[in-house]
């Protein structure tokens, strides 16, 4: 009995030394080893792992990359050259912070670090949120719920599975990781679910019904393996932990607020005009025997193809991928509302023009802004904003409007035909050849093409986009209401009401480019005597490139399901899924529109940015000729080397045109307007000039 007790004892004794030393072991501080890797020459591809000694498991890690999970080790797709941070945390609650920079090795990506401060200032005034500032919204997303659908579709090739069994019967507690569900597949594939979020289990699918990652016909809400609910709303988080936002940038608002004041200044010509800007467009008031190079519908079509471009697939992607099918009643509210803006700024641009004795045009925002506000003892204004506008449009045109495109193209084009993957150089010569053809003969020539080109790819991609919506016609009514119910009752899971909105506002002012000024542009250089005439034929450029263009890719994604069931995917990759589940050599079609897109939107830009250059630098052709051959060299360029951030920072200066342009249109609303009132009572009185085969056509 004794021998009993004595070791009873011995083993009391032992147990306690142990947990002593494990403690002494655990609160030992943490030893953090940080390995950085640089895989290859491109940008953004760095990665940082951490390895640790001591402290108590599990662990936690807080990285600045928004996008790297808290449990995770590694954290990838870093920016070379960039200073980046860890935070390490244990059981315990012992932090360890670590700040580091992954050496950049290659050109590029020690020139892309030193361009991200540049894109991060920038970006900070664009994107910069003032009623957030002020304190006049929350901009914290909140969720009183986390919806549990079957996961993304890359992460499993089957659509539907059977609840096999519950493993947590509803009504429970669950927390963050907890095993939930077991699933079966139709081929005996198992997949387990996992709680995303803590809080009370609301089982949606029954156990033994079949959920499919497509909406049921008629409704078009994704079907919902179960829902987890919080006690008290919860905010949004990234992955990292850090809470998620909404902004309303100040661009935006500058865009929106533009588009609005002159669809009420101009008493609504988006509407009143339209009619007779479709006139214009097709030719019934073309004089052969006015000033300039082109016609209304070649200035159309020029404005056109520089703005329907890769943002009106890979753009609205991403736009209803985050702001949900809501986000498509903005959109196409925006572009409503961007018409008026591009009326405004398109009559300036041809009544401000410049022609010289050999018949070369030089007009835009950069002469309005110049000569208009001059005319207002504004010269010095005037002058600052037209040299500002012109600095931002040669830049604007060598990123957003050439590198960004042909880098782009390159990459969709080389995933249709695999062997000129890795031969970004050689399609980059071909395709600034095919881009040179073009835009050594100028004007006229540019013209010519986008005139062929855009009723060509316009045509097709939406021809594209229907025979996908009538595949799937039974859920017309759902979509629909999908979008309705979406714009005004958001849940926070999609951003919540102001995040939908804005989403939607966002990607209508950066697809149309009303306000930005460059359109003016293509516009000046149109056959009329009468600079209003213009404004009216640009009405019909928002409602291409916005109320159709971007609005069949939203339909497209939101008739297939894609914006809810495809997660993960991003831009063209999500519009391509959308269209292989229809037929399964669409993605094929969709690259040659890509492709038509991104030349068209080169060829114009070429121009936008030589008439900026000559503003800058004189007239002669000898100037023209050097930023032609700048522009062919940015050509190979972009579609032979990643360029992010200064891709990032060029296609910025896009939107960063509109501040100068916008405020001179502000200032010469009053003449706007006078003119239109002179051009309407002309029209009404029939003094405006009809051509002749019009005549007889009506007779």
């Amino acid at each position: 009995m004794t021998k009993s007790r004595l070791f009873a004892l011995l083993a009391l004794l032992l147990i306690t030394f142990t947990n002593s030393i494990a403690q002494v072991q655990s609160s030992s501080e943490m030893e953090v080893h940080l390995e950085l890797l640089n895989p290859s020459s491109e940008i953004n591809n760095g990665a940082a792992k951490v390895s640790i000694e001591g402290g108590l498991a599990p662990y936690q890690y807080k990285w600045s990359n928004t996008n790297t999970p808290l449990i995770a080790a590694e954290s990838v797709g870093l920016i070379e050259g960039m200073e980046h941070s860890v935070i390490i945390s244990d059981a315990s609650g012992n932090t360890v912070s670590k700040a580091f920079t992954i050496p950049a090795k290659s050109i590029t990506e020690i020139f892309n670090s030193k361009v991200q401060p540049a894109v991060d200032v920038l970006g900070a005034v664009l994107f910069w949120d003032a009623f957030a500032t002020l304190g006049i919204y929350d901009p914290v997303v909140y969720t009183s719920h986390k919806n549990i659908p079957l996961p993304p579709r890359d992460a499993s090739i089957d659509r539907e599975y059977q609840v096999k069994k519950w493993l947590v019967s509803e009504g429970s507690q669950v927390k963050i990781g907890e095993e939930i569900a077991l699933l079966e597949s139709n081929r005996n594939i198992e997949l387990s679910i996992y709680a995303p979020a803590e809080g009370t289990l609301e089982h949606v699918t029954k156990e033994g019904a079949v959920i499919s990652r497509m909406p049921e016909t008629g409704s078009f809400n994704a079907p919902l393996l179960a829902i987890i609910n919080f006690q008290t709303p919860q905010p949004l988080l990234h992955p990292n932990g850090d809470i998620k936002t909404n902004t309303i940038p100040f661009i935006v608002v500058w865009l929106i607020l533009g588009s609005i004041f002159f669809t009420l200044r101009l008493k609504f010509v988006n509407i009143r005009g339209f009619r007779h800007s479709l006139d214009l467009a097709r030719g019934k008031y073309d004089d052969p025997d006015a000033p300039g190079t082109i016609t209304h519908f070649q200035a159309m079509t020029t404005a056109v193809s520089a703005t329907v471009g890769l943002g009106n697939i890979a753009g609205v992607a991403v736009a209803i991928s985050l702001g949900g099918a809501g986000a498509t009643f903005w959109m196409f509210l925006a572009g409503f509302f961007g018409m008026s803006l591009k009326f405004a700024e398109c009559t300036l641009g041809v009544k401000y023009r410049f022609i010289d004795d050999e018949g070369r045009i030089f007009g835009g925002p950069m002469n309005y802004l110049r000569y208009g506000l001059e005319k207002r003892n504004l010269k010095r204004l005037g002058k600052f904003l037209a040299i500002l506008f012109a600095v931002l449009g040669v830049g604007a045109s060598f990123g957003g409007g050439n590198m960004l495109q042909s880098n782009q193209a390159f990459k969709i084009v080389s995933e249709q035909i695999p062997f000129l993957q890795g031969q970004g150089f050689w399609f980059g010569i071909g395709f600034a050849l095919l881009v040179g053809a073009v835009i050594i003969g100028g004007i006229k020539s540019i013209a010519k093409v986008t005139a062929k080109v855009v009723p060509v790819m316009a045509i097709l991609y939406v021809l594209g986009c229907l025979v996908v919506i009538g595949y799937h016609i039974e859920y017309l009514g759902g979509a629909f209401l999908a979008i309705v119910d979406g714009a005004f009752s958001a849940q926070a899971l999609k951003g919540g009401f102001i995040g939908v909105l804005i989403i939607g506002l966002q990607r209508a002012a950066f697809s149309s480019e009303a306000g930005v000024g460059s359109a003016a542009i293509a516009h000046s250089a149109s056959k009329t005597n009468n600079p209003i005439a213009d404004g009216f034929t640009s009405l019909v450029e928002p409602f291409i490139d916005t109320m159709l263009v971007c609005t069949m890719t939203a339909l497209v994604l939101i008739f297939t399901g894609m914006h809810i069931t495809s997660s993960g995917l991003g831009g063209v990759e999500l519009t391509a899924d959308a269209f292989g589940s229809v037929v399964s050599w669409f993605p094929s079609v969709l690259a040659v529109a890509v492709f038509l897109f991104a030349f068209s939107t080169m060829v114009s830009w070429s121009y936008y940015g030589m008439r900026s250059w000559t503003f800058l630098f004189g007239r002669s052709k000898k100037v023209e000729l050097v930023y032609k051959i700048m522009y062919l060299g940015f050509v190979v360029l972009g579609a032979s080397v990643s360029l992010g951030a200064v891709l990032s920072f060029a296609d910025m200066m896009i939107l960063a045109m509109s501040f100068p342009n916008i405020i001179g249109l502000y200032i010469m609303a009053p003449e706007i307007n006078a003119d239109m009132k002179i051009y309407w009572q002309k029209l009404k009185d029939g003094k405006l000039y009809i051509n002749p085969k019009f005549i007889k056509a009506e007779d």
